[in-house]
């Protein structure tokens, strides 16, 4: 890969190791050292999400009108600011309000970052992207190990950790990303889509296949939410439950192998792809609507983990061959937004629905839902079949 391309991997890898200090640990710190309800926590991880959702259509636009070093310069100078004063002062309010902040400004950097890479390495084509999705998986892997054991050590110190890793990302992208060519009409985003939408059938098709997906990324959100404070409530150590995650990361890096083989026989079969995908998730959900044990949620987190390495990348393939000519841009939008909007609601429905019904049959609620999602991918295609606006997608 190109030298600029190697700098916007490590800048992404050290910008979602500083992430990773909160985001699996916000639900607990909310129930169990603020002593707020679950449902409230979920309220203010709606919150967050709901912000994600500003920045990240924020992110694109102003991708396009200052460029990508000066987009992503922003988003880690709000959240520099807002870390240095939850660092300062971690109270309830607060620490709502700071969060929903953070989560606007990570909208901001993440679009310009999956921009920027492309703009820089084009002939890379899905190299480019994968290469930032990887060093997503392996900051993933790494960050929540680092903050279990901060947190074991005191949790206050989890603030300073994260804000110490996004000074780290601002030299590494002030000093890094500064002088890169880009070229920002090469894309579009949701905000800059103001031309009518000519081929209905594929985003008909499109809206159909991100309402699963909403369902799903719904289900998956009460893994870093509510399945969090039951695991600490079993005796589940803090240390213990970050280490699931990074089993996660690692998995989804060091995995590949063990995949490949099925990925390869039904490569061009997205729709078998996302039935597979989708089925292990219910299984997984299944085990850990029953997990009275560590061990149990180790089990859990390695069948959900190839379940995502199955599902995720599949989305934004049937969605890049839905796109017509020049709107790459807007599809991908929309399956963003319905994967932020489905962790946006799922820790506020998971919460009501933990404190009216309890854990288990939270899990077996919503594991149920995704039904729906296999319902979706079997249909999708629909408007499409009976069109003959673009080739039939498998």
């Amino acid at each position: 890969m190109p030298n600029k391309v190697w700098l916007l991997v490590i800048g992404m890898f050290v910008n979602v190791i500083g992430n990773s200090f909160l985001w699996p640990l916000n639900t607990i710190y909310m129930h169990d050292y603020l002593g707020k309800s679950l449902a409230v926590a979920g309220l203010v991880l709606a919150a967050n999400s709901g912000a994600g959702v500003v920045g990240n259509l924020l992110g694109g636009y102003l991708f396009d009108k200052i460029g990508g070093f000066r987009s992503i310069i922003s988003g880690i100078v709000i959240s520099i600011l807002s870390l240095a004063y939850l660092v300062y002062d971690h109270t309830w309010y607060p620490y709502i309000i700071f969060l929903t902040v953070l989560g606007f400004s990570g909208g901001i950097i993440f679009p310009s970052m999956y921009a920027m890479v492309g703009t820089v390495w084009p002939e890379g084509g899905r190299k480019a992207f994968n290469s930032i999705y990887l060093a997503q998986n392996v900051g993933v892997a790494i960050g929540p190990a680092m903050a279990g054991f901060i947190a074991s050590v005191h949790i206050d110190y989890i603030f300073s950790a994260n804000l110490i890793f996004y000074i780290l990302f601002l030299v590494i992208a002030y000093f890094g990303y500064k002088r890169m060519e880009i070229a920002p009409e090469r894309h579009t985003d949701v905000i800059r889509e103001t031309t009518p939408i000519k081929y209905m059938a594929p985003f008909l098709a499109l809206l159909i296949l991100v309402s699963g997906y909403f369902i799903t990324w719904l289900v998956y959100s009460q893994w870093s939410t509510t399945i969090s404070t039951h695991a600490l409530s079993i005796g589940v150590t803090l240390r213990e439950y970050s280490f699931i995650w990074t089993i996660n990361g690692l998995l989804i890096v060091l995995g590949q192998p063990i995949i490949r083989p099925l990925i390869k026989r039904i490569e061009k079969q997205l729709k078998t792809q996302m039935i597979i995908g989708t089925s292990i998730f219910i299984v997984s959900f299944i085990v850990v609507s029953f997990a009275g044990s560590f061990k149990m949620f180790i089990a859990s987190m390695v069948i959900l983990t190839f379940g995502e390495m199955i599902v995720w990348p599949a989305i934004p393939t049937i969605a890049s061959q839905l796109a017509p000519k020049g709107k790459d841009g807007f599809y991908q939008g929309v399956v963003n937004s319905a994967a932020t909007i489905g962790r946006m609601i799922g820790p506020l429905a998971g919460g009501l629905l933990v404190e009216m019904h309890g854990m288990k049959m939270m899990l077996l609620l919503l594991t149920s839902l995704m039904i729906i999602t296999i319902v979706t991918t079997i249909l999708y295609d629909r408007p499409i079949k009976s069109s003959n606006q673009r080739p039939e997608i498998q």
